[in-house]
């Protein structure tokens, strides 16, 4: 929606404006542009940028409901693995169950970390040895990962994606009121089922 009213307000534009205007990167933005062209709220001229689409002028289908939808009436099934697993393992993991991140427990079952495809890939190349390693070596600690709570809106957690600049959060609820650290994972929400959503509407 904030891309729309962007490119409304300021077309031609490019794609790089665009992305600047939301302090994002380009490829960040770049799977919304298309899907934006493709549903017809915006139009791309080669070397000239963005103009509105023949849906422009309309109100966003979703808008409301991006609102009033709850995180867990689209959450799915989270990938979870041990701290102690091997790299090895781990990266077998994310293929077989095709994810772009595992989310990682500790031996209580408790949210310890998250690590993407990006993060194995850096640890292995070149090294032989990192394939033993626990995942624990090159997951995101769990003080640094966003996360969003079932009864958290699609639209925050889509902010949230877009801010932090990432394709998928853990969804969690506090399991010990006196401790805000200890979190049971209950789900994932991904940009693919927000994605998934919007295109419901509008085949409605």
């Amino acid at each position: 929606m904030k891309i729309i009213d962007i490119v409304k307000k300021r077309a031609p534009i490019t794609g790089e404006q665009i992305a600047e205007s939301l302090n994002l990167t380009r490829p960040t933005i770049r799977s919304d542009l298309s899907i934006l062209v493709m549903l017809e709220y915006i139009d791309a001229k080669p070397k000239v940028g963005y103009f509105p689409g023949k849906k422009a002028v309309a109100r966003v289908p979703g808008g409301d409901l991006l609102k009033e939808t709850k995180v867990k009436d689209i959450q799915s099934n989270p990938i979870i693995i041990r701290e102690a697993t091997t790299i090895q393992d781990a990266v077998v993991t994310l293929f077989l169950q095709d994810v772009g991140t595992l989310i990682i427990c500790d031996a209580d079952g408790k949210l310890a970390g998250v690590a993407s495809r990006k993060d194995f890939l850096k640890v292995t190349l070149g090294n032989p040895a990192a394939v033993s390693m626990p995942v624990s070596m090159v997951m995101t600690r769990q003080s640094k990962i966003v996360t969003v709570s079932p009864e958290d809106s699609v639209l925050d957690a889509a902010h949230k994606m877009i801010f932090y600049e990432v394709d998928s959060l853990p969804v969690v609820v506090q399991s010990d009121k006196d401790d805000t650290s200890r979190l049971d994972v209950v789900g994932k929400v991904t940009k693919t089922s927000i994605i998934k959503l919007i295109l419901e509407v509008e085949v409605k």
